[in-house]
């Protein structure tokens, strides 16, 4: 059975995650057992590496030497979460089909940059995929984004297809929520069902909420939602967050930095309110989008609540969000994730190692339902080593 890694750094920037995985080839049909977790390691992101990334998320212009700068150090920190995973799992690189590797986001505008009237599509992933393979001696699958954008999808978000392959039930409607700096829903039909899976993004999720508590607070993650659980909703803010178009925006959808950000906020304040009840204010922002994205994608199927959701990423760990969403979601039991020894934190990097199997099995890794692509697609390209 091939041995895939998949590599994966969020929006929150904390680190790299390293997922080795299992995939069984497919059969004539493309039929396969799921995919299998082995092995997963953690490099954290050097202060300064984080801090140049973070500013080209939220620069106006760049110059070329600073993007070839941040993509080395970025792909060298790549290189060394690859090899200290070898080593703890004791696998040799021959072993190896592929390396995943999804890439820095650093700006998605999959309708073009919404300050440019006549911008093009576009998502950008900084990443070095030939510099990856010469560094740990394996080939590499990188770039998928694009190949779903140049058939007119939004390029995001790819995971859902992964979850699908993971966690459909034979007779339950279920949910997997990804909390990472953006909130993205998976929603899956029984598997008895002729529905098709459906995601998008809901909005942000930890991208404000970490931003906020650097600023006030001076450390980059509200553990728990401590902050946020001590603080007050304000209602009137709330509402005026909640009108920004992309809520009520049909799916597909998808968002980024360029579209929520700190600026976008502030733009929404008076300047009077106490920063913790900001705090409450963007942890129930993301429960109440969330909630609301679930009951359209309901409503599309004219199904009931769904009886399980799945959260997954950061704010899987967020004891405060998780118990917003349960006060808005009382029909739909909230669940841990433990199947196949995947959890809630290694979904992301599992995604793109099977999405890179995908790639060298010749196989779609889209889901047009989901993107709204013109229809199923090959992702990425194929670095050799």
């Amino acid at each position: 059975m091939p041995l895939l890694i998949g590599l994966m750094s969020g929006t929150s920037l904390d680190g790299i995650d390293a997922a080795l995985v299992t995939c069984d080839e497919p059969g004539p049909d493309g039929a396969t057992q799921a995919p299998r977790l082995l092995a997963t390691h953690e490099v954290a992101m050097p202060s300064d590496l984080r801090a140049t990334l973070l500013e080209l998320c939220h620069a106006d212009a760049v110059r070329f030497a600073d993007l070839a700068r941040a993509e080395d150090a970025f792909c060298r920190l790549q290189a060394r979460a690859v090899s200290e995973l070898l080593a703890a799992s004791h696998t040799p690189t021959s072993a190896v089909a592929a390396i995943g590797s999804h890439g820095q986001t650093i700006e998605h505008a999959p309708l073009g940059h919404p300050d440019k009237g006549k911008s093009v599509p576009y998502t950008l992933q900084l990443d070095n995929p030939s510099l990856l393979a010469e560094l740990t001696g394996c080939p590499v699958v990188a770039d998928f984004r694009r190949r779903d954008l140049a058939a007119g999808g939004q390029a995001a978000p790819l995971a859902p297809a992964f979850h699908a392959a993971l966690f459909r039930h034979p007779h339950d409607w279920q949910l997997v929520l990804n909390l990472g700096g953006f909130a993205n829903l998976t929603l899956l039909p029984p598997a008895s069902s002729s529905a098709e899976v459906i995601g998008f993004d809901t909005g942000p999720a930890n991208v404000l909420l970490d931003a906020w508590h650097q600023r006030h607070r001076g450390t980059p993650i509200d553990r728990d939602g401590a902050w946020a659980a001590g603080g007050r909703v304000i209602e009137p803010l709330l509402s005026r967050l909640l009108a920004d178009p992309f809520f009520t925006t049909p799916p597909p959808k998808s968002t980024g930095r360029e579209a929520f950000h700190l600026p976008w906020l502030e733009a929404q304040l008076t300047g009077n309110e106490s920063p913790q009840d900001v705090q409450a204010t963007l942890a129930e922002l993301t429960a109440a989008s969330v909630a609301s994205g679930i009951a359209q994608a309901m409503a599309h199927y004219q199904a009931p609540p769904p009886s399980r959701l799945l959260p997954c990423g950061g704010g899987a760990h967020n004891a405060d969000l998780l118990a917003r969403l349960a006060r808005r979601l009382p029909q739909t039991e909230i669940s841990r994730i433990d199947q196949d020894g995947w959890s809630a934190d290694w979904l992301e990097a599992g995604a793109f190692a099977w999405l890179a199997w995908r790639r060298l099995a010749g196989l779609p890794g889209n889901l047009p339902a989901v993107t709204g692509a013109a229809g199923p697609r090959v992702l990425g390209g194929i670095y050799s080593h």
